[in-house]
Formats: C-alpha cells, structure tokens, sequence
C-alpha cells in the first residue's frame, strides 16, 4: 500500500497496490467496537494520515537549505562591502557597528511574533512572507539616496525581520518532516548553511563590488536569487501538521584592485565557509554517535566544543601581534568547534518542547541567543575598544591592541557558554521526559485539526 494526494481536495487517501481506494470500517462516535445495534459499526472511506514520501520530503529539506543559504549571505552581505557603504553614506565607524545592531534588534523584536504565528497558522505563508519582506527591502535598499543615510538603516531592520520569520519557523517545519537519526542529519545539513552563507555573504558583496566598482548590485542579484527560492518554497515544500513526524514513526512501528588572497574580509569568509561545513557535519555525527551511549551526548558535545573553542580564540588574539599564521591556525580550530554547535544545539531545543510550542521555542532561542551576543557586541566592542584607545597614544599599534583587549572579551563568554551546557547536561533527560508526556502544554483550534488527523493514523494502522 501507499499513501498518495487526494485530488477531490479531502486530503491524502490509502491506495492499495491495485490502485483501489481503501474502504475502513471505522466506529462512530458513541459507539465501542463490537456493540451491538445498528450503525455499530459503518463502512465509509476515511483520508488516511498525513504523509509524504521520503524523496518529497528531501526535496523541501533541500529547498529549506537553499533559503537558509540566502538568509545568512543576507546577514552578512554589508560585511563584505561595509567601508564603501561608509564612503557613501557618509557613516562613521561607531555608526557603521550599529547596522548590525539595528538589523539584530529587528530580527529578536520579530521573532517571538513569528513563533507564535507560526504555531498557530500556517507556516508556510509566514516563510513566503519573510521571503518577499526581505528580498524586496533589499532590493529598495540599492536605490537610495547619500543623503539618506537612515533610510539605509531602517532598511536593514525591516531585513533583520524577514530573516527572523526564516530562522524561527523553518526548524519546525523540519522537526515535522522527520524524526530520531533522520532529523539530527537533516538539521546539521540545514546548519551547515549558516557559517556557508555568513561567508558567502561576505564573498558575494566583496566580488560583486571588485566586478562592479559598485556596493548596489550586490543587492540587486540577491532579489534574482531569492525570487528563486520564493518559487521551490510555494511548489516543493509542504506545511506538515504538527508533530507529524512523531506520529508517523508511532504508526509505522548553500587604480589597483587587491587579489583574491589579498582581502582579509575574503579570507575571513573562506575559512567560515570551510570550517563550517566541516564543524557542523563533525558536531552532529559525533552526537549521533555517542547519544547511543550516553543520553548527555548533546550537551556535552557542546560544552567540551566551546570550551575547547575559546581556548583556541584566546590563543589566535594572542598570537597575533607575534605570528599571523599561529594565529590565523587558532582561529580555524575556534571557528571548527564553534560550528560543532550549530545543528546539535537545534537538536536539543526540539527534543525537549512539545511540538506545538516549537516555534515559540526557535523564536526565543534566538532572541536570547542574539540579545546575548550579535545584537550589542559589535557596538560594546567598540566601545571598550575606544574607551582603551582613549587612554593610549594615537598610534596603529594602540590601536590594534585596544582592538584585541576588547576581543578577548568573547573568550570569556564562549567558556561561560560551555559552563552553561555543562548545567544543561544534568537535566536534559528529565527535560525530554516531561516534553514526551501526553497532554503537556496547551491545546487550540488548530491543534485539534491537526491532533484529529495525526490521531487517524493509529486507527487506520490497526484496521489494515
């Protein structure tokens, strides 16, 4: 038998291999099976449980994956190109940092919006959404005038919320495709693309303008891209009822001009995109692994990662006044344990919330997670930064070590991250316990749609 789309519009029918239409005998309400009277029991076709074939089911895996690229070349696209941006616009270098703290703001002010959206209604319109809010911003962005400069900065917030409506939903619509080993994989895939398109941000704005002599095209070929991506979202990716994927396990029992190796930004890029594909894949097969063993695997993982990885952060600050190429060694390995975290932490996040609540969860992981970093350290860094240059003599050398006194300042805080996973360590299984118990959380409207469909799938297993 096999599972196939209604086309009279009343959802997915059982087709057996004879290509009939499968007839259940199914109670009706009031009634217990065996009871005696008429109408006991009463023959009528019934829409079998919501499901999609494993090759559908890649395919939006993949589509999601090419979006989340975009997403995050988005974020750090300005990177790329940030003092021709400055020249333009006419911005100073504290002002520069707080484009990165308005497009943060935006995105966690958004997220808990889109979470709660999310969970309720449908998830796909939202991603749609975020899509055509971002990609069009970016687009009007290109067209402004120097002496607009705010204009540019509010831009970049409305961006920061489109990427919010991606990053807090599109976990969720994952976590409801698949299950268990499945879902680790397709979730560090997934994360692979954030350090692939943070670096490829980086990359397209700094080649686009090397090619062009001009900031704007960058953010007129992302638009191309995206009308793209907005495309295979509405045609290959479906809106699976939540915890789908649970329940079908139950059931079935992306002048001179510098070279290439000559831009930092580019180098900097490279190495995120390369040790992030690298530290994702490494991350989740190791917690893949080892959960088999040990039930504490993930955070564990994580916490052993970033405390290795601030000690190699550390170093590469260090080192570099004495040797670039220590420290350019050091900061490959950070980076490497960092991206380590990506899909595991995900993972974590969808194992211990009932699946109604999932988007809530994503949009509160990042709010906390950009409240407490990306959303105010650029801004803080500079600050210490200059509050240090202060004090010291106008010189290239004060300056780079103002610079790198400031910095060290997120070794402390990765170290306190793994500290922090060491806690989670101690409740994670007692937390994954109590999210598996029936009835946890609350129910509404569109849980009992989606529960009354989920819940055919047992009945409709039994009777075949």
């Amino acid at each position: 038998m096999c599972l196939c789309p209604d086309t009279s519009g009343t959802g997915t029918q059982a087709v057996m291999d004879g290509g009939t239409s499968a007839e259940s005998r199914v109670p009706r309400p009031g009634r217990q099976p065996g009871a005696s009277g008429e109408g006991a029991w009463a023959p009528r076709m019934v829409s079998s449980p919501w499901s999609l074939s494993r090759g559908r089911a890649r395919v939006a895996a993949a589509v999601l994956c090419y979006i989340n690229l975009l997403n995050y070349m988005n974020w750090f696209i300005v990177a790329g190109m940030l003092l021709d941006i400055q020249n333009f616009f006419q911005i100073s270098d504290s002002n520069a940092g707080l484009l990165q703290t308005v497009f943060v703001c935006c995105l966690l002010l958004s997220a808990p919006v889109f979470g709660y959206l999310g969970d309720r209604h449908s998830r796909k319109a939202a991603l749609s959404i975020g899509i055509l809010l971002w990609s069009g911003t970016g687009l009007s962005s290109s067209f402004i005038s120097p002496q607009y400069s705010w204009l540019f900065f509010l831009s970049r917030g409305v961006v920061g919320i489109g990427s919010a409506s991606f990053s807090t939903i599109a976990p969720t619509v994952l976590g409801d495709l698949f299950v268990r080993d499945q879902r680790t994989r397709v979730l560090a895939i997934f994360y692979i693309f954030i350090p692939v398109g943070s670096g490829l941000g980086y990359v397209l704005g700094s080649a686009v303008l090397q090619l062009t002599g001009n900031w704007r095209w960058a953010f007129r070929v992302m638009p191309c891209l995206e009308a793209v991506a907005l495309i295979l979202l509405i045609v290959l990716v479906p809106d699976p009822p939540r915890g789908a994927a649970e329940k079908q396990e139950e059931a079935a029992v992306g002048d001179p001009r510098s070279s290439w190796c000559e831009d930092v930004s580019l180098i900097f890029g490279i190495l995120t995109v390369v040790t992030g594909i690298i530290g994702v894949v490494l991350g989740a097969e190791a917690a893949r692994r080892y959960k088999k063993v040990n039930p504490r695997a993930e955070p564990l993982i994580c916490a052993c990662s970033l405390l290795a990885a601030a000690l190699c952060l550390f170093l590469a600050l260090i080192l570099a006044r004495v040797t670039l190429l220590a420290s350019y060694v050091f900061l490959v390995l950070g980076e490497l344990l960092l991206s380590c975290n990506w899909a595991v932490v995900a993972d974590i996040l969808l194992s211990v919330v009932v699946p109604r609540c999932r988007g809530t969860a994503e949009a509160l992981q990042i709010t906390v997670g950009h409240v407490l970093g990306d959303a105010g350290s650029p801004y803080l860094t500079g600050l210490i930064s200059g509050t240090l240059r202060a004090a010291r003599p106008d010189s290239y050398l004060q300056s780079f070590l103002s610079l790198q006194y400031s910095f060290l300042g997120c070794a402390f805080v990765i170290a306190l991250g793994g500290g922090c996973f060491l806690l989670t360590a101690l409740r994670l299984e007692t937390d994954q316990a109590r999210a598996r118990q029936p009835g946890t959380g609350t129910s509404d409207s569109k849980d009992a749609e989606s529960q009354a469909l989920l819940s055919s799938t047992g009945s409709v297993a039994e009777n075949l």
